[in-house]
């Protein structure tokens, strides 16, 4: 069973972010800040598990395109799905299995969009 690692800094969105999840996968961690989930990714216990990574483009400290570098510095193959506003440039994002989505986004879309990308990411790691 895959971790998903939810980054987001509002509360009130996160809880909701998390409980549409939660409807299809088992197992979803909120974290609410960039640093914070680096700081997961470097504990093994939580890495070997962890198959999806779900984050804003606007964040506090670390913005979003540093944030993915750096979790890909770690976690080469982690997909990493990231949601922006419309303005927002997809391109500041590089990289295999960066996926990036303009807000709002659909249940459906972000539920879709999660299986597929952890199905690839377990296609990739098996």
């Amino acid at each position: 069973m895959a971790t998903i690692l939810l980054v987001d800094d509002d509360p009130l969105q996160a809880s909701l972010r998390k409980s549409i999840l939660e409807r299809k996968f088992a197992d979803v961690k909120r974290v609410a800040d960039a640093a914070e989930a680096l700081c997961l990714v470097e504990q093994p216990q939580f890495a070997v598990n962890l198959g999806l990574v779900i984050a804003g483009h606007h964040m506090p400290g670390i913005g979003g395109p540093v944030f993915v570098a750096e979790l890909h510095a770690r976690m080469p193959d982690l997909p990493v799905l990231v949601l922006g506003g419309t303005s927002e440039a997809p391109g500041d994002y590089t990289g295999n299995g960066v996926c990036f989505r303009s807000r709002p986004i659909a249940n459906e879309e972000l539920l879709a969009l999660a299986h597929r990308m952890l199905a690839q990411h377990e296609c990739n790691t098996a």
